[in-house]
């Protein structure tokens, strides 16, 4: 049972890997920047992780496995990007797939240092959105975590999960299995049917101005 948290962690690194370089693609980044992306999408969260709890060096630093998923990842999206970009459904399962594995992951290694049960779940939920974040702001976007369909909120209950269920001595496969359903099911109906926190109600009044001018002056328009 020692090896399930590397295993969730090498899986989320791959499958999230995979989204950041889907995205370089995208942006029709070189094959150089696209390997940039697979790698910073597919590690960034485990390394902050890592470097809040004092786990020094990072395992996606100390350990080979991870830069290796990385760049197989990015390699098998850069040149078989026509078939990953026609499944792009598919690729929003991964994502959503990646979003669980890594909070569940980022909960269950929080747990192991010693970290009481609402900062594990805070980690659990940063180690979920880190790598996604990065991507994103590597590509001077707004980061999906701020704008999307529910992604934090769904990180935080898979996180939740582990550390409940570690703190009532749960056994640690089936409270893993339900953490990381509980997260994939909650972001893939907030895609399908759109559920996110409610957002402000606000217009700039330079906008509303604006506006203001265009009807008094229709020609403008």
């Amino acid at each position: 049972m020692e090896k399930l948290p590397l295993l969730l962690d090498l899986t989320g690194t791959f499958v999230f890997a995979l989204s950041g370089a889907l995205a370089g693609v995208r942006r029709q980044l070189d094959l150089f920047g696209v390997l940039v992306l697979s790698f910073a999408a597919g590690n960034s969260g485990g390394i902050t992780r890592d470097v809040l709890i004092g786990a020094i060096p990072p395992g996606a630093l100390n350990d080979w496995r991870y830069l290796g998923v990385s760049l197989f990842a990015g390699v098998i999206t850069f040149y078989f990007s026509p078939l990953i970009v026609r499944m792009s459904n598919l690729v929003l399962l991964f994502d959503a797939a990646g979003l669980a594995l890594f909070a569940v992951s980022g909960a269950s290694k929080a747990v192991a240092y010693g970290l009481n049960p609402v900062m594990a779940i805070t980690l659990g939920m940063v180690t979920g959105i880190g790598g996604g974040m990065m991507r994103d702001l590597l590509l001077a976007e707004i980061p999906t975590v701020l704008r999307a369909e529910l992604y934090a909120v769904a990180a935080l209950a898979a996180a939740a999960v582990v550390v409940i269920g570690h703190t009532l001595q749960l056994p640690v496969a089936p409270v893993t299995a339900v953490a990381l359903i509980l997260c994939f099911w909650l972001r893939v109906m907030a895609i399908r049917r759109g559920w996110r926190l409610p957002v402000a109600k606000f217009r700039d009044r330079h906008d509303s101005s604006a506006a203001k001018e265009d009807l008094k002056d229709p020609e403008k328009s």
